[in-house]
Parts: structure tokens; C-alpha cells; sequence
């Protein structure tokens, strides 16, 4: 595993109004192939961090359009290279990177560093919004990037927003490490609601009856939109 600060890792959304780190590495995806896992390091203290993306049903057209540019690019990258190669989207601003996303930029960013790893090398790629880490895992005399991305359409009324956290929560093992947990809304019209009774409501049950008291490190549990950023626990805004 690479330490991602020097790339810039906390410069992304998803680490923007996180604490600063000294140290964040990469531990890849749960089971259910959509929450992603870092681990931290801040004063020799280690943190977990478990991220999900997600963008609300009637958007997600949106979504598959910035998804099938960025396939088109990726794959241009591969035809140009020598190897096989992953690259793993951790996140990117969808609705900004519909108007401004440059299938040729994005590519020749991509060659640049898939020329500089040996096999079983990995680092982090930014562009514009976007960040992922991409690997090396053999060398070949043909080229391939497979892309890996993972953000979550969600298909219910925003009321059950809980649905969302509770997803997050089932992928928390309860430990003796400090632990994060981020929904990272993607929505141009967030799934949070301040007025919402139902939805604030059922958070509430949801928060009191999964996350034990008499842990050491109760997980900050964050939701991450277009508007603020909300930890749960306490209910304070970021």
C-alpha cells in the first residue's frame, strides 16, 4: 500500500473536510463491492474510514453519462500502454465533470502515470475533480486498464435516508480504533433533509439502536453533500 497524502488524497471530497492525517492508505472494497475502506494515521493514532458514494434515482442518468466518458478515456489510456492495469475511481464531482470532463486530458493523464509503474506498483491519479488509484499488475506486450467504480443508486424516498447509513454501519466492524464513516452524497438535489420528521426520525432510531455506547470509539458518522456536511451523533454541521 502507498501512503496517498503525497498525491493529494486530501484535497478529494471525500477527505476535504475530514481531519488532517499524516498518513492514509488504501485498504479497498467491502463485500458488498460499493463501501470503500482507508485507513488513517493522525499522531501515530490509527483510524478507519469506510466512504459510500450514492446519487439519488432520478439522477443517476447523469451518473452513467459521466461514467461511460470516463470508460471511453480509460480504455483509450489502456490501447496506448503496455499491461494490465486497474484503476479504481474513488470519487469525482459528477455534475461539474458533465460539463468540463476532457476525454483526451483525462487519457494522456492516465498514460503519464501508467508509463512510470512496474508491476505491482500503484499511485494516486488526479484529474480535475476526480481521484483513483491506479495499479500495475503485469507486464504485457498489449495494454488494458480495467476501471472499477462503485457509487450506489439509491432508489428510495429520501425519507429513508437511513437505509443509506445503516448500509454503512453493516460494513463497521466495532473495534478499538476511532472509525469514520462517510456517505458522500452526489446528488444535485441532496437526499438530506433538515425538514423532513420522517427522515430525521428514523436516523435518530437507527443511530441510537446500532451504535453501542460503551465502545471506546464511537464511529463519526458523516453525511456529505452539495450543501454541508452533518455528523450524526452529535448533529452538528460542518
Amino acid at each position: 500500500m502507498i501512503d496517498l497524502i503525497p498525491g493529494g488524497i486530501q484535497h478529494s471530497n471525500l477527505f476535504l473536510h475530514m481531519p488532517l492525517f499524516d498518513e492514509i492508505y488504501y485498504e479497498g472494497m467491502k463485500k458488498d463491492g460499493k463501501v470503500r475502506m482507508f485507513k488513517a494515521v493522525r499522531e501515530e493514532q490509527p483510524c478507519r474510514m469506510l466512504f459510500l458514494n450514492v446519487i439519488r434515482k432520478d439522477e443517476d442518468v447523469i451518473w452513467d453519462a459521466l461514467e461511460d466518458m470516463i470508460k471511453r478515456s480509460v480504455n483509450q489510456a489502456g490501447a496506448a500502454v503496455r499491461g494490465v492495469y486497474t484503476f479504481d475511481l474513488f470519487t469525482v464531482d459528477i455534475h461539474k465533470e458533465l460539463k468540463t470532463f476532457n476525454l483526451n486530458e483525462m487519457s494522456a493523464t492516465m498514460i503519464n502515470h501508467a508509463r512510470q509503474l512496474k508491476p505491482g506498483e500503484s499511485r494516486l491519479v488526479k484529474y480535475s475533480s476526480l481521484y483513483g488509484l491506479l495499479q500495475k499488475m503485469v507486464h504485457e506486450d498489449w495494454g488494458k486498464i480495467a476501471l472499477k467504480t462503485s457509487v450506489e443508486v439509491f432508489k428510495d424516498k429520501p425519507s429513508y435516508l437511513d437505509l443509506l447509513v445503516k448500509q454503512l454501519i453493516a460494513n463497521f466492524d466495532f473495534n478499538h480504533d476511532p472509525c469514520i464513516l462517510l456517505l458522500n452524497d452526489h446528488s444535485q438535489n441532496p437526499l438530506f433533509d433538515a425538514n423532513d420528521g420522517m427522515q430525521k426520525e428514523r436516523l435518530r432510531i437507527l443511530m441510537d439502536a446500532q451504535i453501542p455506547k460503551a465502545i471506546d470509539f464511537p464511529p463519526e458518522v458523516y453525511i456529505q453533500d452539495r450543501n454541508a456536511v452533518r455528523e450524526l451523533l452529535s448533529g452538528s454541521v460542518i
